[in-house]
């Protein structure tokens, strides 16, 4: 790789989201969480900043989120210390528009994503250190759908900006097959391989993916992901309870990095298994619960998941246990796996959410007609492989349009329909 004689520091963060709660509460913290991360930029004297994408949640963000993200800007422009940036796929717009066009053009950043369409190339930028050895910055946007695969395919200077003899960093904005978790649920997330970038860069930082990772190649010396700024949904609030970002060290050609975390409030996960308890059963858990724990100026989470004895979800008093609560910063919930028996004529033995659902389908099978449809299992089967489909949920970082694809696929698959969709 190439080689610096100076050694050089500099803040690497992504997924700041800015914007993207609907609840002003962690809306104020996604804000809150940008100035900290500013402030102790500033305090670690790095030479610059990179944002790997989705500064904003939206490529129209308020007013009120502009201010404040270009009130933080201006103070780390007036601690001499550049900004450079490219759109990821919240922020950037169909057009090529984005609000980063109106804070570069205020002087507050640079935008380092500068592809020619009609070209195909990729412009480089230049930081240059007080020594005046240059570094040399590039970098893809980030496309709703990942739909910057192409850009980076049609890429027409790529070989000019591998052999670059500068130290190179190049800022994208994409998911990477290799880095990405083997759990089950990124197994379906969509994401590109790895050779996607161009080769032979000091430093990949990366962004779009919510969580922390690193990975070390010959060919692609060092490519990390910060983790979002703040956690941008429920399950990110139970899982992760922080946010963060990197400064990277560079000394004698050897590059470390250093987590900072951005911790502004205590996250508390409360999980109440409601299998076949009554919604007075799960009101009085609750209560108990939130006795144990210290809830002044906590961000308190509660997932409620199983099938009822009886009555409905509507029953547990979650409006009126907040409102006991009134110490916390702010209580969330979600209900999505609570259930409810919805036909009252079956008798059954077990509350087993499966079994529930078995007996449904055994009482009931064969009242609907399905006449354009050639079944080629019996109704039953189709009916459970149907069930388990449509009980799916969106996975972490899966677009709307990819989960929706992702259902209806299943639909016909389990149908046969390959035939009649492939003839249209």
């Amino acid at each position: 790789m190439n080689n610096i004689s100076e050694s050089f520091r500099f803040a690497h963060l992504a997924d700041c989201h800015i914007g993207g709660w609907k609840e002003e509460e962690l809306k104020e913290l996604s804000i809150r969480s940008f100035r900290e991360a500013t402030e102790k930029i500033i305090d670690s004297k790095v030479n610059f900043l990179i944002i790997a994408g989705d500064l904003f949640n939206t490529s129209i963000p308020s007013i009120d989120a502009i201010k404040e993200v270009a009130l933080c800007m201006k103070k780390v422009k007036d601690n001499n210390i550049k900004i450079y940036i490219i759109p990821g796929s919240h922020d950037y717009s169909p057009s090529g528009k984005t609000m980063l066009d109106v804070l570069e053009n205020a002087g507050l950043c640079i935008n380092v994503y500068k592809y020619h369409e009609e070209t195909k190339r990729l412009e480089i930028t230049y930081h240059q250190l007080p020594s005046g050895e240059r570094i040399a910055l590039t970098g893809m946007c980030g496309l709703a759908g990942g739909l910057e695969k192409i850009k980076y395919e049609e890429l027409a200077n790529r070989s000019e900006i591998e052999n670059l003899s500068e130290y190179k960093i190049f800022l994208f904005h994409t998911l990477l097959s290799e880095l990405k978790p083997t759990t089950k649920d990124w197994e379906k997330v969509p994401s590109e391989p790895l050779g996607l970038l161009p080769k032979n860069f000091n430093y990949y930082p990366g962004g779009h993916p919510h969580f922390v990772k690193q990975k070390s190649t010959p060919e692609y010396p060092l490519i990390a992901y910060p983790g979002p700024l703040f956690p941008n949904n429920f399950k990110e609030l139970e899982e992760l309870k922080q946010g963060g970002f990197y400064i990277v060290d560079v000394n004698n050609n050897n590059t470390n990095l250093t987590r900072v975390p951005i911790k502004l409030k205590e996250i508390i996960s409360l999980n109440i298994n409601a299998e076949n308890k009554t919604p007075e059963e799960i009101n009085l858990e609750l209560r108990e619960e939130l006795t144990k724990i210290n809830i002044i100026d906590a961000i308190i989470t509660i997932r409620i998941a199983g099938t009822l004895r009886s009555g409905k979800p509507s029953d547990v008093e979650f409006k009126k246990i907040i409102s006991e609560n009134q110490d916390a910063y702010i209580i969330l919930k979600n209900t999505s796996k609570l259930k409810t028996k919805e036909f009252s004529e079956i008798k059954i033995q077990t509350g087993n959410i499966e079994e529930v659902e078995e007996a449904i389908i055994k009482d009931h099978i064969g009242q609907i007609e399905l006449p354009d449809i050639q079944l080629n299992e019996n109704q039953e089967i189709l009916t459970n492989q149907l069930m388990v489909s449509l009980n799916k949920e969106k996975i972490e970082g899966e677009k709307n349009i990819d989960f929706e694809t992702r259902i209806i696929k299943d639909a016909i698959e389990i149908f046969n329909l390959g035939d009649i969709f492939n003839a249209n």
